[in-house]
C-alpha cells in the first residue's frame, strides 16, 4: 500500500534557527519582508480536493470532551458563513482559488481509540493503519494523537504530516489522510508557539490562547496548516514549492505569519479578547475563536492574513 508523507515543519522553529546559525542569512530574509519578490507556488497538474469531502476523526488516546469541541468546531466553522468577519470560513475560501472550486468539508464518523491500540510510541507510517480505520470514498481521515502519544520525528521534525493512500477496494478508494499531534508536554516551544516560547530565538512572552489551551490551540494551527496543504496538493502533485518529498505549501509556504507586520519570531498584528487577553484572528461556530496561520493566495502571489 503506497503511501505520501508531507512533512510539515514549524515555521518558528525553521526560521529562528536560521537566525541563531546563520544571522547573515536571517537579515536578508528579514529584508525581504521589504522588497518581497511575489512567491509562487507551481501548479504540477494534479488533483485536488474539490466538491464534497467527508471529515472522519480518529481519536489517539485521551481527549477531553472540551478538547474534542475545539478541533470538531474548527472543522464545522470552515463552511459556515455564520460569524462576523474576520471568520474560518473566509479563510478557508482562499483554497477556492486553487484551480477555482470549493473543497465542502462535512463532518462524518468519529472514531474514539483511547486504550491506544498500537501503544504509545508509533511511527508514521502506523498513521496510515489508524487512518485506514474510517470509511475511504471521498474522504479525508484525520488522525489526533493525545499529549502523552511518542510519533516518531514529532517535534524533531514535524508537528502534523499529510499524504494519501488506497483502501481494499482499489484506485476508487482512495484516500486523503493526515496527522496532527497534541504538543503540550513534548515540544510546546515548536509546535504550540505562538502560545508557548519558542526555544530558539528571542524569548518573547507567549499569548494567550484563545481557547485556554494551549496545547489545542496550537493543534489547531497545525491542522490548519496539514489541512490546507491537503485540498491543495493531496496526491503531491498539486500546488507546491520545492522537493515534492519536503514541498512548501499553501499555508507552510507563508513563513509563520498570523497577521499584518508579521516577521520571524513575531506574529504580526492580531485581535485581542477584552475579556480573556486571548489573541486570535478568526471567528467560527458557537462562539469560538482561532488563531489561523496565513495562506498564500493564487490571486495575489501573496501570503494573505485575515487580520
Amino acid at each position: 500500500m503506497a503511501s505520501i508523507y508531507h512533512f510539515i515543519f514549524l515555521t518558528v522553529f525553521l526560521l529562528l534557527s536560521n537566525l541563531f546559525v546563520n544571522p547573515s542569512s536571517a537579515t536578508s530574509r528579514m529584508l525581504a519582508l521589504v522588497q518581497q519578490q511575489p512567491l509562487v507556488l507551481k501548479y504540477h497538474n494534479g488533483a485536488l480536493l474539490k466538491g464534497n469531502y467527508t471529515v472522519n476523526i480518529i481519536w489517539y488516546g485521551n481527549f477531553s470532551p472540551v478538547q474534542r469541541s475545539i478541533l470538531v468546531d474548527f472543522f464545522q466553522s470552515l463552511n459556515a458563513p455564520i460569524p462576523p468577519a474576520p471568520s474560518v470560513s473566509s479563510w478557508w475560501k482562499i483554497t477556492e482559488r486553487y484551480k477555482v472550486g470549493s473543497s465542502n468539508l462535512i463532518l462524518g464518523k468519529q472514531i474514539l481509540d483511547e486504550n491506544y491500540s498500537l501503544g504509545k510510541s508509533l511511527k508514521i507510517s502506523q498513521m496510515v493503519s489508524l487512518a485506514a480505520k474510517a470509511g475511504h470514498v471521498n474522504a479525508i481521515n484525520v488522525v489526533f494523537t493525545a499529549k502523552d502519544v511518542v510519533i516518531e520525528g514529532f517535534c524533531m521534525s514535524r508537528c502534523g504530516t499529510h499524504g494519501s493512500s488506497r483502501g481494499t477496494a482499489g484506485d476508487k478508494s482512495k484516500f486523503a489522510y493526515l496527522w496532527v499531534g497534541n504538543s503540550e508536554t513534548q515540544c510546546p516551544g515548536q509546535c504550540a508557539w505562538p502560545f508557548h516560547q519558542p526555544i530558539y530565538g528571542p524569548q518573547t512572552p507567549p499569548l494567550v490562547a484563545p481557547n485556554g489551551d494551549a496545547g489545542v490551540d496550537g493543534m489547531i494551527i497545525n491542522l490548519a496548516t496539514v489541512l490546507a496543504g491537503t485540498v491543495t496538493n493531496p496526491f503531491d502533485n498539486g500546488y507546491f514549492q520545492g522537493p515534492p518529498n519536503a514541498p512548501l505549501e499553501a499555508v507552510s509556504a507563508c513563513g509563520g505569519a498570523f497577521g499584518k507586520g508579521a516577521y520571524p519570531g513575531y506574529p504580526g498584528e492580531l485581535l485581542v479578547d477584552k475579556t480573556t487577553g486571548a489573541s486570535y484572528n478568526a471567528r467560527g461556530v458557537n462562539g469560538r475563536k482561532y488563531l489561523l496561520p496565513a495562506m498564500w493566495d493564487p490571486k495575489t502571489s501573496a501570503c494573505a492574513t485575515l487580520v
